[in-house]
């Protein structure tokens, strides 16, 4: 049956499939852009399957905050290949999830993927559907959030190198002069990758770990066993300079920590979390 360009703009514009997998897929279903629609469905779920096994290292990193600057969402979505990642519709649907995580706040990855999307496809589903429109894996791999309470601090985003990573940072303190020091701070994270906020936040076992790797290293060099524990604790300390956020120097003067930078802006001015999500 003949079928008109203006049908096939109306499913491009529903699904974002190409102009001949649209006009095949109206061919298929007689005209009929609901039955259209659940041809290329099926085509996503069929080539999700065959693609389950890549490997989606690619993707963009999104980093995204409400107008009050109380609630952040970071996610990535990634695909497996760099041509795919810099397209501008893969770009929208990855802001469109964010957006969409944004509003809805769910808690977890598992929470964001059951959201519904539109055309009654929840997220999963759209991303399948998206597998058949683009041909290649994708996925939402990470995902996080960051809530403030009203006039209890704010959260600032920063997205880093063309979106191959982003961080979300919250300040304690609220107010427009202070978004610059948060997005320094914020990039600071993209820069020096630190694994936790203050030493607090370090896990047990990596502690444990770095205060072995001290006490053997001290022992290789010679030191009496008597000293080995003082040295590890030293060595210790150390590392928490280097991997802790409020403790490293601040990459832009390299005279300060960072917990000194933010006094520097206001007394009591501190991070209170940080999420950084990169590209593998």
């Amino acid at each position: 049956m003949k079928i008109s360009a203006l049908d096939v703009k109306k499913l491009r514009d529903i699904t974002g499939a190409g102009f001949m997998d649209c006009k095949k897929a109206l061919v298929e279903a007689e005209g009929d852009t609901d039955t259209a629609i659940d041809l290329l469905r099926k085509k996503g779920q069929k080539l999700a399957g065959k693609r389950a096994d890549r490997d989606a290292s690619e993707g963009v990193v999104i980093a995204l905050t409400s107008k009050n600057r109380n609630n952040g969402v970071i996610m990535k979505l990634g695909c497996e290949t760099d041509f795919v990642a810099k397209g501008e519709s893969f770009i929208a649907l990855a802001n469109s999830f964010a957006e969409l995580a944004l509003k809805e706040k769910p808690n977890t990855l598992e929470d964001l993927l059951a959201l519904p999307y539109d055309g009654g496809l929840s997220v999963s589903e759209k991303l399948i559907e998206q597998i058949g429109v683009i041909g290649e894996k994708l996925e939402i791999s990470q995902y996080g959030k960051i809530e403030t309470a009203a006039g209890e601090g704010q959260v600032i985003p920063y997205i880093h190198a063309g979106y191959r990573a982003g961080v979300l940072v919250a300040l304690n303190l609220e107010g427009p002069n202070l978004i610059e020091a948060g997005k320094n701070v914020a990039m600071q994270v993209a820069a020096m990758h630190p694994i936790a906020l203050d030493k607090d936040g370090v896990d047990a076992t990596i502690v444990e770990k770095e205060i072995e790797i001290g006490r053997e290293q001290a022992r290789q060099e010679g030191k009496p066993e008597a000293m080995l524990d003082r040295i590890a604790t030293g060595r210790l300390n150390k590392f928490y300079k280097e991997k802790t956020l409020l403790n490293q120097m601040y990459v832009k003067s390299n005279k300060q920590s960072i917990t000194q930078y933010l006094q520097s802006i206001d007394k009591k001015l501190t991070v209170t979390e940080f999420k950084h999500v990169v590209l593998k």
